[in-house]
């Protein structure tokens, strides 16, 4: 399974992903597609949301992360046209 159709992406052992077989690889995607995963933000589970980021020990959802990524935007009080636009893009595919 490839990333894009993947809903939970681990980033544990990320770094040493090109020293793990495709077989170990193919076993946990398919663990990780099967067990439920929860954002340790906002408590959706993976089923709920769009991608879900697994960390050692913590989770974050898409939506979680837009909602980071607009704070952090914000912070500077005045967004650019071009991130008010990919806001609004994702937050008006949310609503769909």
């Amino acid at each position: 399974m490839t990333d894009k159709k993947k809903k939970v992406i681990s980033l544990a052992n990320a770094r040493d992903k090109d020293k793990t077989s495709d077989k170990t690889t193919e076993k946990q995607d398919k663990k990780e597609t099967q067990e439920m995963v929860y954002c340790s933000f906002c408590g959706r589970p993976n089923h709920m949301v769009i991608k879900m980021i697994k960390g050692p020990g913590v989770n974050i959802c898409s939506e979680c992360i837009m909602i980071c990524m607009q704070y952090f935007i914000m912070e500077d009080r005045i967004p650019s046209t071009e991130v008010q636009k990919v806001l609004d893009s994702f937050w008006q595919g949310i609503k769909k």
